[in-house]
């Protein structure tokens, strides 16, 4: 048995079901839960690891709800910098296609090391091709080297140029060996238990690059070992031209006709859904990974997420590929979520000052979506926020920084408004990730020339 204290912290943000805030707090953790949570004298004064965090704030680990580890590999390539999703994947899928196993190694933990030093500790990953040998095997051993939750998800593609779909065939799998693997996977490494640092989500990559047959079939399957169901879908425009002409219906409907939705699923993107699609996902209980950077990037446009979240639909935050952000740091994520939803407010409201303007989505949101919301998308119920019997997952920032001079009467809006910094502690089932802003697991230097030999051998092919 092993015991964790966190003493003396200015400010614990708790994200419970009463966002309580305790000042001048600590928590009392034990084999990597949340023993006893509250004021500094009616704790324990003592344990195997004792953390003094005078003058830091204490959050929630941030969660992760979508990502393409790979993608680190590629980022600001110059063919790809002014694209939007159609014409960037077109440019990038053959660059991918030379992806090798060591590649998944490597991407895999320089994305882990970034979302870790963001103050992540669950991140989901979604891995849809898998060339030259590559497997999901591969970043399920370089995340176990790292100490974080992983949501690894099975992606998939079926569908290529040859039969009207958007890769090339080349990244393309046979639907029964993607099956076959899927069911591989979910026996050999999927863990439900509450504190499980591996869950396997079965996720075919989108309704432009596999079958209808595919996603029946991986629902069937998925819902038979009770895991995940994970997808892209209504990210662009172009996404809805493509359904009506191929399938007679647009994405939100398409799924409903191939049985995709349910609160076992959740959708990345979702930017072009109008109200009767946002009631089907909030009547099924369907999940959303908002990723406004990627948005952003590739000109997709805005989610109405301030819409989804009075509807009741479960949203998260994703970092998306980091060839469509370009960075994996979770808390800058949250800070754009907020100013992404504002600028949208914004446009929809003719005058700030009238008595019906659209609400601003205030820190304290944001930072619930990345955490609590992030949770729910997930189907955890044993992370998300700082609680007896949750895990022991959370991060810690330094309040005494330049970045925030000035803005120390509040702190937690300090964290979403200021511009983000690196964690100075992230802690993960008890375990310490990060440690006065050092990353623990891997040294960063060492890896960033890995990384940068692999991005260069890839790219250079």
């Amino acid at each position: 048995m092993t015991t964790l204290l966190i003493k003396n912290a200015t400010l614990i943000v708790t994200m419970d079901g009463e966002d309580r805030d305790l000042k001048d707090a600590a928590i009392f953790c034990r084999d990597g839960f949340i023993e006893q949570i509250g004021v500094q004298a009616d704790l324990p004064q003592s344990a195997d690891r004792v953390l003094d965090l005078k003058d830091h704030i204490v959050l929630p680990g941030l969660i992760n709800t979508h990502h393409h580890f790979y993608q680190t590999l590629t980022r600001a390539l110059p063919g790809s910098q002014n694209a939007n999703l159609f014409n960037w994947l077109t440019y990038l899928y053959p660059i991918w296609a030379g992806l090798t196993p060591e590649d998944i190694f490597t991407s895999t933990q320089t994305a882990l090391a970034e979302l870790a030093l963001s103050g992540c500790t669950t991140a989901s990953d979604h891995l849809y091709l898998f060339p030259n040998g590559s497997k999901l095997d591969d970043q399920i051993e370089a995340a176990a080297q790292m100490g974080m939750r992983l949501h690894a998800s099975r992606g998939s593609m079926s569908l290529g140029q040859s039969q009207g779909g958007l890769p090339p065939d080349s990244v393309v799998d046979t639907e029964d060996k993607i099956l076959a693997d899927s069911e591989r996977l979910i026996l050999r490494y999927h863990d439900p238990k509450p504190g499980s640092k591996l869950q396997i989500v079965l996720a075919p990559c989108s309704p432009f690059s596999v079958t209808g047959e595919l996603m029946r079939e991986s629902a069937l399957l998925a819902r038979r070992y009770g895991v995940q169901l994970h997808t892209h879908l209504a990210e662009t425009e172009d996404e809805d031209d493509f359904c009506l002409a191929k399938f007679g219906r647009k994405p939100v409907a398409y799924m409903q006709s191939l049985d995709w939705v349910g609160n076992d699923v959740w959708f990345a993107h979702s930017v072009w859904v109008n109200d009767d699609e946002m009631n089907v996902y909030a009547h099924h209980g369907c999940g959303v990974a908002h990723c406004p950077s990627s948005n952003m990037r590739l000109a997709s446009g805005i989610a109405p997420i301030m819409t989804m979240l009075g509807k009741g639909i479960k949203l998260g935050l994703g970092v998306d590929g980091s060839a469509s952000n370009d960075g994996s740091h979770m808390l800058n994520e949250v800070r754009q979520a907020m100013l992404l939803s504002r600028l949208n407010s914004g446009i929809k409201g003719a005058s700030r000052s009238a008595p019906d303007a659209p609400a601003l989505m205030t820190a304290r949101q944001a930072l619930s979506i990345a955490t609590r919301g992030g949770a729910a998308v997930l189907g955890r119920k044993d992370i998300g926020s700082l609680e007896v019997g949750k895990c022991a997952d959370f991060f810690a920032i330094n309040l005494n920084r330049l970045d925030y001079a000035g803005a120390l009467e509040d702190p937690l809006a300090a964290v979403v408004f200021c511009s983000p910094v690196k964690a100075d502690y992230t802690v993960v089932g008890g375990e310490l990730i990060v440690e006065k802003g050092e990353l623990k697991p891997i040294d960063i230097a060492k890896q960033t020339e890995k990384h940068n030999a692999a991005s260069r051998r890839l790219i250079q092919k």
